[in-house]
Order: structure tokens, then sequence, then C-alpha cells
């Protein structure tokens, strides 16, 4: 909806300080919005690809030229530029993907799920790419499974449970709302496990019962780490081990939504389904929209 794609049933919204349905048109000359699956002509190099995507936008032929050297200089894909995109590792896709959504110099970039499915070295290149698109002034409108992204990413998250805003904030604002930190307890065996699970009760705010670990919120300090210690542990035979780690955004997700994005109707629990003809679909229906926000039909408002 706030990238036009869908009308909103209720309510208004406004990106680019447009309305969404009633300027339409110009929220779409002002955005960009690259989807979960990388939206490139495998057949095409990756040159083809942007300068392709430059032309629709309006670009003359040596417009078009040197801003598809430019980004794919910009995102380390210069050696690459003339071989065909289906020949690209699910990184080197992504990134060509996002540098034509960036093709038009958009204000508002929406990104879908960018990191999904990538290693750990293509993870970290696209987190660089969002973490300089943020500093030269784009404002990037990002959705994620991983927290952890959010966290080391966003100004402001959003947590989303069955649909529902259920919070909003900074990092550390919803962080506060848990605790600044977390004990975790490992549990020496199972009966030690109940009997600590059973007395923290709600205070428990996180538990793996796989790994006999209980987490409960603690202010950081030592003394209040003994306390707790004293307090859960008085005979020292209960508790194997303890650390103290700062809060996380699962911690936050966990309290409150009252599990964990893992379990049934989560974050985790609740995305893709459906069987694999189904999400096939669903990717192509995404790829040709994907298509046509970022075409000179849809960049003219026509």
């Amino acid at each position: 909806m706030l990238a036009t794609l869908l009308r909103p049933d209720a309510g208004r919204a406004r990106v680019a300080g447009r309305d969404v349905v009633a300027e339409r048109r110009q929220v779409r000359r002002r955005i960009s919005l690259t989807g979960q699956y990388a939206a490139v002509d495998e057949a095409q190099t990756g040159e083809e690809n942007l300068r392709m995507m430059a032309r629709l936008g309006g670009l003359s032929r040596s417009a078009a030229r040197h801003r598809a050297r430019d980004l794919l200089e910009r995102f380390g894909l210069t050696e690459a530029a003339r071989r065909r995109a289906g020949a690209y590792s699910g990184g080197m896709r992504r990134r060509l993907d996002l540098a034509a959504g960036l093709v038009g110099h958009p204000e508002v970039i929406f990104l879908d799920e960018p990191t999904t499915g990538l290693d750990p070295r293509s993870r970290q290149t696209l987190w660089d790419v969002v973490t300089d698109l943020a500093a030269a002034g784009t404002t990037v409108f990002l959705t994620t499974q991983y927290l952890e992204e959010a966290d080391r990413l966003a100004d402001r998250i959003a947590l989303i449970d069955g649909g529902r805003l259920v919070a909003e904030g900074t990092a550390a604002e919803l962080k506060r709302r848990v605790a600044d930190h977390r004990l975790d307890l490992t549990l020496a065996d199972r009966a030690a496990y109940d009997t600590v699970h059973r007395a923290l009760g709600p205070r428990a705010v996180s538990v793996d019962p796989a790994r006999l670990l209980i987490g409960v919120a603690t202010d950081g300090s030592a003394g209040h780490v003994r306390v707790l210690l004293d307090e859960i542990d008085p005979e020292r035979s209960a508790v194997e081990r303890f650390t103290v780690h700062g809060a996380t955004l699962d911690d936050v997700f966990l309290a409150l939504t009252g599990r964990s994005r893992a379990e049934p109707g989560g974050e985790e629990g609740g995305s893709g389904g459906g069987n694999s003809r189904d999400r096939r679909d669903r990717r192509d229906r995404r790829d040709r929209r994907d298509r046509g926000l970022r075409g000179g039909e849809e960049r003219a408002g026509v």
C-alpha cells in the first residue's frame, strides 16, 4: 500500500510528503521498490539491465550508459558488468537488483527482506549498502524477519505481529520496555529447570527447555546479578553456569507477544507458507509488479 501497488481499505498514509491515494502518481515518481526476490532479466548482462532501467526512466542513451557504470562501480559489479545476470551469485543479483532500484535517484526506497537467503558475506555487503544509502540521505523502508538486522540498521523500528503493530520506536526505546540486560541461566538438570521456571513465573523473559536455559531481566550490574543468583539458587546447586547479555529485540518480541518468532503465529512461523508452486506464483507476481513500478510507464504516472 505504501508503494501504491494496493489501495488501502481505510486510513491514510503519506510517503515523501504525498498521499498514497490522492497523489499516487507523485508518490511513484519519488520511490523505488526492491522485492524479496531479485527482479532482473537473467538473459541480459548486469550493465544491460541497468541501462534498460535508466532508459525506461527517461534518460538519454548517453546518460543511461553513465548512470549504469556509476552504479556498477558503486555496488562492486564493474568486473561482472558484461556477464549475464543469470550467472551471478545470489548476493550479486541482490546488489544488481538494488542498483536497478536506484537508477532514478528515489527519495524513498522500499526493501522487502533484502538479505533473506544470502550467505553472511553477502548479507554484510547489503548491510553496508543500506547504511551508505541512509547516510547519503535516501530514506530506506526495510522489512526483515531478522530482528538483529533491524537492530543494526534501523533508526526506528516497528514490530508487527499477526498483521498488527505491537510496538514502535528506536531499538534502545524498545529494549527499555523489557530490560537493559538479560541474565541467562543454564540449569544443572531437568528437575532444577522445572523448579526455577516455576519460581520465576512471568519474570522469565526467555526459555529454552531443550537447552535447560532460562533468561531473567537484570540491570546488568554485578550487585543485581548476585542478588538474583542468591534468590534463584541459594544452595548453589541448580545453576550450572550463567551469562549476562544486553537485551535483544527478540526479547522485546517475546515480551510483547508471549511467543518467540519461530513459534506458530510468530514472525518466522507466520511467513512464507504454501507449496512450492504457490511460492513461485507469488514470486512471479511480485517480480512483475516490481518491474512495472520501476518502468517508464509507472515512473511517468500514466
